[in-house]
């Protein structure tokens, strides 16, 4: 996978360490604002000192700030806080903040009791107390800086592991329809050449069809409605045709699918479950009615078929509405619907997809 811009790494300046694009451009802003803040609340100083006193004094603050900020970033955050070593890492702290104090403290002590003189009384008290709270401020705003990009990574991480399991159980789930699809239909089509139908080619030529659909557009995380309903098409086909084209198997289809995307052999399980526990188990002719109703907004398949009253499913039985729920839950959550009804001599299902674009 490509890496984005903001991701590219660059390395920091009087190091070998390397961060992201991403992190050196929020760290800049976070400084210019800072800068800013100087330049904004010191420009007096250029009329009642010089624009040299003026400019020394900005690059002063914020660069013992920098300092500060990146050494208890880099160095005492993760070598003595992350590993519980709090005496040393609060005090590694106080003792960068005392030795800012007094550089800067100083400076100012000199810069207003002397060059700017009569615009306020001197005082090293005052100067120490503004500059320590200021500089604690600062430091404060870093590390909460810091842990809220670190915070917002690991969410970022977290997320994308999510969605790779999610992808992988899909995948998985996915990957058992086309053998339990295959079995079926090969089946079919050993009792039509036993039978030496006249009709298996006209089933080899569907097969083909819904082979090619599978092989390349089945890999795609969406296909096209209409491909997937005219797949369905040529499976009840292939059924009807082992059922000697039983006039009570239908499905009709309502709206239009143009434009509209699913996840693909998603509509396959409702149909292959009611051929393989409602047709096939019934002695004398069963039906099976489907119906398909493509809204602006939604997605609805109902499947109604026969029950014998003797059917009792086997330990495999439930393999393919189980995946089917499964995949919906992991594909469209709180975005479908999946209702059974089973009754005496009737199954039904329900299913409603509502469509991200809607």
């Amino acid at each position: 996978m490509e890496t984005s811009f903001l991701e590219k790494q660059v390395r920091l300046p009087f190091s070998n360490r390397t961060v992201s694009f991403k992190y050196a451009l929020v760290h800049a802003c976070y400084w210019l604002l800072v800068t800013g803040f100087f330049l904004y609340e010191k420009r007096y100083l250029i009329y009642k000192a010089s624009l040299n006193f003026f400019a020394i004094c900005v690059v002063a603050r914020v660069a013992l700030l920098i300092v500060i900020a990146y050494l208890n970033l880099h160095y005492f955050l993760p070598k003595y806080l992350l590993r519980k070593k709090y005496g040393q890492y609060f005090g590694l702290v106080l003792l960068s903040i005392l030795g800012y104090l007094f550089i800067q403290s100083f400076f100012d002590y000199y810069l207003y009791g002397y060059v700017i003189g009569p615009m306020r009384n001197s005082n090293i008290v005052e100067a120490l107390s503004y500059n320590f709270f200021s500089t604690l401020w600062y430091l404060a705003l870093m590390v909460a800086l810091k842990l809220s990009i670190d915070w917002y990574e690991q969410q970022r991480i977290l997320q994308k592991i999510v969605v790779e399991k999610l992808n992988a159980e899909v995948n998985f789930l996915r990957s058992q329809v086309n053998p339990h699809f295959l079995f079926n239909i090969l089946n079919n089509l050993y009792a039509l050449t036993l039978k030496k139908s006249d009709l298996a080619p006209e089933v080899v030529l569907k097969l083909s069809e819904m082979m090619e659909y599978m092989l390349y557009d089945s890999d795609d995380s969406t296909v096209s409605l209409d491909k997937e309903i005219s797949y369905l098409h040529n499976y009840i086909e292939l059924e009807r045709i082992r059922y000697d084209n039983n006039p009570d198997i239908s499905l009709e289809v309502a709206g239009n699918p143009d434009g509209k995307e699913i996840a693909p052999l998603l509509l396959l399980p409702l149909v292959e479950n009611a051929f393989k526990h409602g047709v096939s188990r019934k002695s004398d002719k069963g039906w099976l009615h489907g119906k398909i109703r493509v809204g602006a907004s939604a997605l609805e398949i109902t499947i109604e078929n026969s029950k014998s009253n003797a059917t009792a499913r086997d330990s495999k039985g439930g393999i393919g509405l189980a995946n089917l729920r499964k995949r919906l839950e992991l594909l469209y959550p709180s975005r479908h619907s999946l209702r059974i009804d089973d009754q005496q001599e009737r199954f039904s299902v329900f299913m409603e997809i509502n469509f991200a674009n809607a």
